[in-house]
């Protein structure tokens, strides 16, 4: 029996695993009943788990019945502050939380992956760590496992790492999508409070408005990236929240806003946040104004080593058939915390199609409608089982 036949079998279990998990997200670095879920649907394969000290993670390792190398397999578990209103039977039961980005895909494909490699354990030249992961919408769960040790496991340090995510649109279902080199953006936080001193709305000439200053950096910024970087090293600035005054007549003290700044490559991505701030600090000097301004780099850039994309791509045309894979021709301006990883292993990352309906207008992941189809279970865990199988044997030799 081949992997993509075995985990079809597996499937209505991924499935029943996956929309338990969907019932209850969690958000952030601590997911408890996610964790005690995913320690359920392990229970009995024979791997060697390690939960996180400060954080719900599980680390797993399998060991292989003969000597060889490691490689790692990664599924994040965590939700979003988002209330679902996508209408499907089994949704979120608490407000204000969402498996809106698909995790919970992530971590149902992660779990059937690692019965598939423990049912061929003997037969595998080395170990693979399953690296379940909470924290990475924002919380930086991966450098908090790195720093706990899931690099260094097994005992020795993983040779090679792998990892996919769903999408709710951009591709068909069943499609995979990758490209060589930078797939996903470096991102970083700007957080600005513009202090004036607050009046009547009718005499703005007696107060210090800090509204129109605010506004000012808001375009400014905008400004900053077409005439201080170069277009073909491209930087998006996106002011995401903007806060001021509590009535049309009065000026308020202060107003505050919050920019998620993303960048492609590590030169552009150390330049832009100190940019920022010598603006917004610039136009208050300018209106006479005070103001506090931090930045601070949340992820690196997630790069695909070029050899590890080869490799993936040529696993996917041979298991799945060419059909199925796209060589994406840009990277995308999202970012993810397998960034980390990759930083220190030769590795890739990839995207599987997991829309139910039309791609081009169904909602995108991270929306209150996104809607995901779980049928593509199987196929996500038999790839990276497979990825495993396949990687673990070249380093064989």
């Amino acid at each position: 029996m081949t992997l993509r036949s075995d985990a079809a079998a597996l499937l209505g279990d991924l499935v029943a695993l996956r929309r338990d998990l969907h019932r209850i997200p969690e958000v952030s670095l601590h997911l408890p009943r996610t964790q005690e879920r995913v320690l359920a649907a392990l229970d009995g394969l024979g791997l060697e788990l390690t939960l996180g000290k400060n954080l719900s993670s599980i680390t797993a390792v399998l060991r292989g019945g003969k000597p060889g190398g490691t490689v790692l397999l990664r599924g994040d578990m965590d939700a979003l502050p988002v209330t679902e209103t996508s209408g499907e039977e089994f949704s979120s039961t608490l407000d204000g939380a969402m498996h809106a980005c698909g995790h919970d895909l992530h971590t149902a494909g992660l779990v059937g992956a690692a019965r598939l490699l423990a049912a061929r354990r003997q037969d595998l030249p080395g170990d693979v760590v399953f690296m379940f992961q909470p924290g990475e919408e924002g919380w930086d769960g991966a450098g908090h496992m790195i720093e706990e040790g899931v690099l260094t496991a097994s005992g020795k340090h993983v040779d090679a790492a792998y990892g996919l995510h769903v999408s709710a649109a951009s591709y068909a279902k069943g499609r995979f999508a990758a490209r060589p080199g930078t797939l996903m953006a470096a991102s970083g936080a700007l957080e600005v409070r513009v202090k004036g001193e607050g009046g009547h709305g009718s005499s703005p000439h007696d107060a210090r408005d800090p509204i129109p200053a605010a506004c000012e950096m808001v375009t400014a910024l905008q400004t900053m990236v077409t005439r201080t970087f170069d277009v073909f090293d491209p930087v998006v600035i996106t002011v995401g929240s903007f806060h001021a005054g509590t009535r049309r007549n009065i000026i308020p003290d202060d107003a505050v806003f919050e920019a998620t700044l993303r960048s492609f490559s590590p030169e552009v991505a150390a330049r832009v946040g100190e940019r920022a701030e010598q603006v917004c600090r610039g136009i208050a000097q300018a209106h006479g104004l005070g103001v506090e301004v931090s930045y601070e780099p949340e992820y690196p850039a997630t790069v695909n080593d070029a050899d590890a994309y080869a490799f993936v791509a040529d696993t996917i045309r041979d298991v799945f058939g060419a059909d199925r894979f796209t060589e994406m021709a840009d990277p995308i301006t999202g970012s993810e915390d397998f960034s980390r990883v990759l930083e220190r292993v030769p590795g890739a990352y990839l995207f599987l199609g997991a829309c139910p309906g039309d791609p081009e207008t169904a909602p995108d992941n991270h929306s209150p409608r996104a809607r995901f189809d779980d049928s593509v279970l199987a196929d996500g865990a038999a790839l990276l089982a497979e990825l495993a199988v396949r990687r673990l044997a070249l380093l064989a030799g």
